[in-house]
């Protein structure tokens, strides 16, 4: 009696009483090495066989009419491994024969090679797969699948960004040529467990959109997404430097706008939005500011219609465009774009990295990659009448240590100057000492020549005009003595 793995999709049920081997296989329309719990249920009687995995459909073997029925074992239960098999590398637990539990956490204990406990890594450290991240076991670790993701790297918290100079812009078509538009709901932009998503009219009643960026030029269009139908949604600056929200779902003359108006956006800085809509009702959020719901009209449709594509830094569509937004798209956006994913779609992601959705982008102009975006503002800015270190505030009030001295220089900073001074007046000093020390015999030399040399007639004459008392000397040497 034999219960396997036959392949990644097949348990199979194989036995031999003596009448020849019988073999029960049930096919799984998904893999069943997928990490994920599978309950098998395998039985044998006198009348026929049969095999259960998960919900699946039960296959049942009729026992034949005439021969043997009784199941003689005579060898030990080998669990997770047999003679000439392929040993069995992951988790089993309930097991039960026959009515009874067989206490498989104890044998672990001592049979080498088996480990009591099945909690696996993504248990204990799959909350560090951030961002989306999917934990996928592996035999000594885990890593994280980032695929459906606007970040990369081993934990999924790497930006991608790119930056954008005027008059670049990115299209990423929901659709790839050829490519029927339900044949686009079930495989790249709808895929989602909700059935509402996956339909096939093709209508959003709900997106994720978010993004980082970053510029100093307005007015723009950040994101734009088009479709077949008059409906669209952007996400815009507006000439003030203010972030605008637009949704134009119809059932209304104008689109829904949401302005922010307390804040300039085009400051240079990296900032962060996230829009959701679900239905009627959309919530923001930016930067580190709290979240602020929002609710479309009550005249408004609460479908996207047939979404077309999605475009970064300027809109160059078919058909009209808001007359906003045609005023917006010139020149065009100038900056950095980061982290951009919209629904499952990471349309930068796609188009610097190699991806299976990387035929549905295209881009106008040189693409750099950047993360001049990646690093939104995390503390709130401060008014210049609460900074102290505002250099146009009035009452500002510098937090020093001393007293400030006539120049407005603070004391400590003086002290430290005169030390430097005085430690660099002394190495001069030193300098020059050794340097005077050093060539003092070079290129002079002494003598002993008598004064007034210069204008004797002789060297004895120059002597004799210097020392009177040396004519004696001389005279004596003069004198001969014969002995």
């Amino acid at each position: 009696i034999l219960l396997g793995i036959s392949a990644a999709t097949e348990v199979s049920f194989s036995f031999d009483v003596g009448n020849g081997p019988v073999e029960i296989v049930v096919r799984s329309p998904n893999q069943l090495n997928d990490d994920q719990w599978h309950r098998v249920n395998a039985e044998r009687n006198v009348k026929q066989a049969s095999l259960q995995v998960d919900q699946l459909p039960l296959e049942v073997r009729k026992a034949p009419t005439e021969g043997h029925t009784r199941l003689e074992l005579y060898s030990q239960l080998y669990v997770g491994a047999a003679g000439g098999q392929r040993g069995f590398l992951g988790c089993i637990r309930s097991l039960r024969m026959n009515g009874v539990t067989l206490d498989l956490e104890e044998r672990a204990k001592v049979t080498p090679g088996v480990k009591p406990g099945c909690s696996g890594h993504c248990t204990s450290y799959g909350m560090y797969c951030a961002n989306g991240g999917k934990c996928v076991e592996k035999y000594n670790g885990y890593s994280c699948d980032c695929s459906r993701t606007a970040y990369d790297g081993p934990f999924c918290i790497k930006d991608v960004g790119a930056f954008f100079e005027e008059g670049m812009w990115l299209r990423y078509n929901f659709h790839s040529p050829g490519t029927s538009m339900k044949d686009l709901v079930s495989r790249t932009l709808l895929s989602s467990a909700d059935p509402e998503i996956t339909a096939p009219d093709v209508n959003l009643n709900k997106e994720e959109l978010s993004f980082s960026f970053s510029t100093t030029k307005s007015p723009c269009v950040l994101l734009y997404v088009s479709s077949y139908t008059p409906d669209f949604m952007a996400v815009l600056v507006k000439p003030t430097g203010n972030l605008q929200i637009r949704y134009s779902l119809g059932g209304t003359k104008e689109p829904y706008n949401i302005d922010i108006d307390h804040r300039n956006m085009a400051n240079g800085q990296p900032h962060t939005v996230n829009v959701t809509r679900n239905g009627r009702d959309i919530v923001l959020q930016l930067d580190h500011y709290p979240p602020t719901s929002y609710s479309l009209p009550a005249a408004s449709d609460i479908q996207f219609n047939s979404p077309k594509a999605l475009f970064l830094g300027k809109v160059i569509e078919i058909g009209k465009i808001d007359q906003d937004i045609y005023k917006y798209n010139t020149p065009g956006f100038t900056g950095c774009l980061s982290r951009v994913q919209f629904n499952q779609i990471a349309p930068l992601k796609a188009a610097l990295r190699p991806t299976n959705t990387s035929s549905h982008v295209h881009i106008q102009g040189e693409l750099v990659e950047s993360n001049c975006g990646a690093s939104p503002l995390t503390i709130p800015p401060m008014s210049a009448a609460t900074d102290p270190w505002h250099l146009d505030s009035a009452s500002a009030d510098f937090p020093y240590n001393g007293q400030a001295i006539g120049d407005g220089v603070n004391r400590n900073s003086a002290i430290i100057g005169g030390v430097i001074a005085v430690v660099i007046f002394t190495i001069l000093c030193t300098l020059v000492f050794l340097i005077r020390y050093m060539f003092r015999h070079k290129g002079t030399y002494h003598t002993n020549e008598a004064k007034g040399a210069e204008s004797a007639e002789s060297a004895d004459a120059a002597i004799m005009n210097n020392d009177p008392n040396f004519t004696e000397t001389i005279d004596e040497s003069k004198k001969e003595w014969l002995i």
